[in-house]
């Protein structure tokens, strides 16, 4: 059964940073790719970053580029979304999702979702 538990949201003030954790059973790591959404109230779901977890490349949107970076365990199968100088824009629920590409802009293309974990900035 693939299973991916996202952690490490929380209220954090403008400015500040968190750290999202993406742990993944089930699949063969290395051979998927990982990627972060977002959802705000009453907006649809962005795709913000993912990385290849067979040669780490990444990739980010212009909205997080500089201030957000991902990188992966494969040992531990987890994958870290490091955010920095934390907007009250960035406020969301925070999905990682698993596929064999990186389709930021199809999220209706992924079959594998975490349940979500919820990053308040507070301004």
């Amino acid at each position: 059964e693939v299973r991916l538990v996202e952690s490490g949201g929380g209220l954090v003030q403008a400015g500040g940073s968190l750290r999202l954790s993406c742990a993944a059973s089930g699949f063969t790591f290395v051979d998927y790719t990982i990627a972060w959404f977002r959802q705000a109230p009453g907006k649809e779901r962005e795709g913000i970053s993912c990385i290849s977890n067979s040669d780490s490349s990444t990739y980010y949107v212009d909205s997080v580029k500089g201030r957000f970076t991902l990188f992966s365990d494969n040992a531990k199968n987890t994958v870290y979304l490091q955010m920095n100088s934390l907007k009250p824009e960035d406020t969301a629920v925070y999905y990682c999702a698993a596929h064999e590409l990186c389709m930021l802009t199809v999220p209706w293309g992924y079959e594998y979702w975490g349940q979500g974990t919820q990053v308040t900035v507070s301004s």
